[in-house]
């Protein structure tokens, strides 16, 4: 059962979605009826195209069944049962990734309300030039269920698609087949693969596109067949949609389809519609409207934080040691503070002035909010890297490896993405790097990997009891994660805190632990202060403030944000009557509450206090109402 028609189907809904987004934007119709004749065209268009999709020749059961029996050996049978555990905890919790709670949900929840795509008054910056494709594969969901819940399963459906293409893509690229078909489990088991799988978060969204990018490319060179060329494009063009910050990987694919651009010669009008298609699903529309809206293709002027490195060198050294700590920290580490504070206080102080607040941090527990593939996966590719430096090379059993890809091209293939890994250090500055090359991670692998004699060491008993062990902690990690719990973590940890009062790390768990259960809502107390049946809800935040519980229910009201300079004219306009304010976001900006409402007419209703994050702690909130104008 090839997995191939599953990604090529994955590679056109994603396609698709972004591209109606985009057009019904155009219109001014992002909404149900828009996409309801866009849903009638993307099933009229696969019907036509319905010979993608073949899984196998009608009365062959064959390979059902040998697909089946796969998953009796201990590694497939770890991931199907990871799998199960993760769907599990996307059914039980609501989105409670950060960014996707400042960002994600709400950039489509002003779309939906506006109809269309359009730059939004806010202080997230983020929510305007950041990448749309992820964005604009959920928003049907979103419009039609009113729900955030089912968001997960885009990742989830994304993370069942690994398997297949990371073996792909590692035998093509020269790792043997013996030593692919153990690592093609093991790296989907990495932390943040096995914790975004259940997310709303786009991290790791991307890691299909780059690795089909690559699959289909390594294809062509077989089948010299324009469609292969077409996926390939297509995949990477999304890949760059997600997120730029996987631009720097482009380098690799370039490097493979480069010598095939002549396979296409007589095919020009359907490689014309490709290509406008993939320009249309790229980093390339938001880039145009972030040059239009602010003057900077990328839209990284508008932050205030620091987001690129200008000095590289000082980048490749800050970003590669934050890449290790966080890849090699053990996954229950209860002296992170401890270690937090003795490594920032080694840094040479130009490092810390080049990245982000908190760039140099770790956590007691992997979360989808920092991790990387974490301890195990990390700690198993090193050693089999060194063991095949120490493994008779006379060993070799399967002689030269097979490939239609020339041997010099694969070995540049092998290297290209540690280089394009170090255009990425040299520039990026954004705190928490592990979390963000997740897409790199497959495509650095294969050259640690690469050779005859990893599948002489995938048979040694050492690796496979390491290799039950990082299966092991891949579900300590999933059961223990904070994001989504699959124990019954707040009952035990408030009998152990009342039973030990005095223990730091108790007190300190149960906290993260609450914190992160009310996550998916975390300003309930502040909306249940504000009066009932109001249409509009002003909100006057930071950049790392979520506005998403005053969009709850959803459908139920709209969320306009306010800007600190904002006139008392120009928010009435917009119909606020009542708003929230951050006070922490006034004290940050060195205004005092009294001056404010004073500057905008308004008067104060109630104030609260609320924790959105366990770092910050509680932070102060008020609701005011603002007075009518006078006629």
């Amino acid at each position: 059962m090839s997995f191939l028609p599953f990604v090529r189907l994955w590679i056109w809904i994603s396609a698709f979605a972004t591209l109606a987004g985009w057009a019904l934007s155009l219109l001014g119709q992002l909404n149900r009826p828009g996409y309801a004749v866009a849903f009638a065209a993307f099933a009229i268009f696969i019907f036509c195209r319905r010979k993608d999709f073949a899984l196998a020749p009608a009365g062959k059961f064959s390979r059902g069944r040998k697909f089946f029996r796969r998953f009796r050996r201990p590694l497939p049978l770890s991931f199907a049962a990871l799998a199960v555990l993760i769907f599990l905890g996307g059914v039980i919790y609501q989105p409670t990734h950060y960014v996707a709670l400042t960002y994600h949900i709400p950039r489509v929840l002003h779309w939906l309300a506006e109809g269309r795509w359009y730059w939004i008054h806010t202080s997230v910056e983020r929510m305007n030039y950041s990448g749309c494709d992820f964005e604009w594969l959920f928003t049907p969901l979103l419009l039609f269920t009113n729900s955030g819940h089912p968001l997960f399963l885009f990742n989830f459906i994304s993370f069942l698609l690994l398997p297949g293409l990371v073996f792909s893509v590692f035998t093509r690229l020269g790792v043997r087949p013996r030593a692919a078909r153990q690592w093609m489990w093991l790296l989907p088991s990495g932390y943040i693969f096995l914790l975004q799988a259940g997310s709303a978060g786009n991290d790791t969204f991307s890691a299909v596109f780059a690795l089909a990018a690559v699959d289909f490319g390594s294809r062509a060179w077989a089948s010299r067949q324009p469609r292969d060329l077409w996926f390939s494009l297509l995949a990477a063009a999304l890949m760059t949609g997600v997120k730029p910050i996987s631009v720097p990987l482009l380098l690799p694919w370039l490097l493979l389809i480069i010598p095939l651009l002549t396979v296409l010669r007589h095919k020009l009008i359907s490689t014309t519609f490709v290509l406008a298609l993939a320009a249309l699903v790229s980093f390339f529309p938001i880039a145009l409207m972030n040059k239009l809206n602010c003057g900077d293709w990328l839209g990284a002027s508008l932050e205030t934080s620091r987001l690129d490195v200008h000095n590289p060198p000082i980048g490749i050294l800050g970003n590669g040691f934050e890449l290790l700590q966080d890849n090699f920290v053990p996954p229950i580490f209860p002296l992170s503070h401890w270690w937090d504070q003795h490594v920032q206080s080694l840094v040479p102080r130009a490092w810390m002035m080049d990245f982000q607040v908190g760039f140099f941090a770790t956590g007691e527990l992997p979360t989808e909010d920092w991790s990387g593939v974490g301890f195990g996966v990390s700690m198993l590719a090193l050693l089999s890297c060194v063991a095949s430096f120490r493994t008779n090379r006379s060993t070799k059993q399967n002689g030269e490896l097979y490939s239609p890809i020339p041997g010099r091209l694969r070995r540049w293939a092998l290297i290209v993405p540690w280089l394009a890994l170090l255009v990425y250090c040299g520039k990026a500055g954004m705190g928490s790097p592990a979390r963000l090359i997740a897409p790199y991670y497959p495509l650095l692998l294969p050259l640690l990997l690469a050779g005859a004699a990893q599948s002489e060491i995938v048979r040694r008993r050492w690796w496979r009891a390491l290799a039950g062990g990082v299966m092991f902690l891949a579900f300590v990690v999933l059961a223990l994660s904070p994001d989504r719990p699959l124990w019954p973590a707040q009952t035990i940890l408030s009998r152990l805190a009342a039973e030990n009062p005095n223990s730091p790390l108790l007190i300190r768990a149960q906290k993260v632990y609450s914190v992160y259960a009310s996550r998916s809502d975390p300003l309930a107390g502040v909306r249940d202060l504000l009066p009932e049946n109001i249409s509009t809800v002003g909100f006057l935040g930071g950049p790392d403030d979520a506005e998403i519980s005053f969009w709850l229910p959803l459908g139920s009201r709209r969320v306009e944000d306010i800007l600190l300079a904002d006139s008392s004219a120009e928010i009435r306009a917009r119909g606020i009557e009542y708003a929230v304010v951050s006070g922490v976001h006034l004290q940050a900006n060195g205004v005092k509450l009294d001056d404010w409402l004073q500057q905008t007419d308004a008067e104060l209703i109630a104030s609260t206090n609320a924790t959105l994050k366990v770092s910050a702690g509680s932070q102060p909130w008020f609701v005011v109402k603002f007075k009518p104008l006078e006629k």
